[in-house]
């Protein structure tokens, strides 16, 4: 029987290939131990209890950018961290540590030294963190979402997605999909989403400009997010909501996508052949830009600014692009050459050869 201890944690580009790969796991290890490391502040300590996984959890402790009071505090609270993960992973008796970044990734990866474990990292951001740069150094199993990745013994594996994307046919599911949204089946589908809690300026312009899209013979399903200030325009086929639970049905029913471009959202679109718009969320360290890259390279989307992301671009730019249906077709092929629908086995196989190594 093998014990697994999975970290990462605090955002969903984190959690949700962490999540996959424990999936996997227990589908197909029937008497393997699956243990997750995060956060009480972080998304996991929601979305791993409600998978039925046991969340061991330790303090946040960020790295100081700055010499003040709280970097005083730091060192201590860090050495802490790290014992805590030790003491769990001797006393839990864990064969692998496999980080996936955020806070707690760090300490994992010192513990899992210290107590003599392998460890395996996946990084998801074509633009690595700093916890996975520090434990790149400490092992040789590094898997990246995105090819050229610049961090240490990197190995190109894909993103480990969610099970009901990978499994997704969306030829089959199209009539489904279209069905579940109330579209019709005789116009392609724009798909706009900012992500869960949504994009305020990507609402605002694709809002503005609703009737040139729509007037150009496209339907638009649009997922404005929980923190929306858009008013729904109420024209015939454009589709506003604020929440949607089955993406899998809305990538299923999209020929084209407007989206940010984090990791997750940029290796599904590519996975399932979307081509799409990527607007980059303009605050961080850059690295949605980055994401986008491979994709932008191979023919399959286009990238623009958020500050330069306006009804006019829309209405003159995308709008022309929208109206040549070879050029949408070769673009959807071009996303699909750099995507990869088996990251999660991927990544599994790499844990595998850890542990045997």
């Amino acid at each position: 029987m093998t014990t697994y201890l999975l970290a990462g944690g605090g955002t969903a580009g984190h959690v949700n290939p962490l999540l996959a790969v424990a999936d996997r796991i227990r589908a197909t290890e029937a008497d393997a131990t699956v243990l997750v490391l995060g956060t009480a502040e972080g998304l996991e300590s929601r979305l791993v209890p409600a998978r039925g996984y046991e969340l061991i959890v330790v303090a946040r402790v960020p790295f100081p950018r700055r010499p003040n009071r709280a970097a005083m505090r730091f060192l201590p609270r860090f050495n802490a961290a790290v014992r805590t993960v030790t003491d769990v992973i001797r006393s839990r008796r864990v064969d692998v540590v496999v980080g996936f970044g955020g806070y707690v990734s760090t300490p994992a990866y010192l513990a899992a030294r210290r107590a003599g474990v392998p460890i395996v990292i996946h990084e998801a951001n074509a633009r690595p963190g700093l916890a996975n740069k520090l434990g790149a150094r400490l092992t040789r199993h590094v898997g990246v979402a995105f090819a050229g990745t610049p961090i240490r013994h990197a190995r190109f594996v894909g993103m480990p997605l969610r099970p009901e994307i990978e499994r997704l046919d969306r030829t089959k599911a199209r009539p489904d999909a279209l069905a579940f949204f109330g579209l019709v089946q005789e116009r392609p589908v724009l798909l706009v989403t900012g992500g869960s809690l949504g994009a305020r300026k990507l609402n605002a312009t694709m809002v503005a400009a609703a009737r040139d899209l729509v007037a150009a013979g496209w339907q638009v399903l649009h997922i404005t997010g929980s923190k929306a200030e858009v008013t729904d325009p109420r024209l015939p086929n454009y589709h506003l909501l604020e929440y949607c639970d089955r993406m899998d049905l809305a990538l299923a029913a999209a020929d084209f996508a407007v989206t940010r471009a984090g990791a997750a959202t940029v290796s599904e679109l590519c996975a399932l052949g979307i081509p799409a718009v990527y607007v980059p969320y303009p605050v961080g360290n850059g690295e949605q830009r980055f994401n986008a890259a491979p994709v932008l390279a191979a023919g399959g989307g286009i990238l623009i600014d958020d500050k330069d992301f306006v009804p006019a671009f829309v209405q003159a730019e995308l709008v022309t692009l929208l109206g040549d249906r070879a050029h949408v077709a070769a673009m959807a092929r071009a996303a699909a050459s750099v995507g990869a629908l088996d990251g999660t086995i991927q990544m599994v196989d790499l844990i595998h050869e850890a542990l045997t190594t």
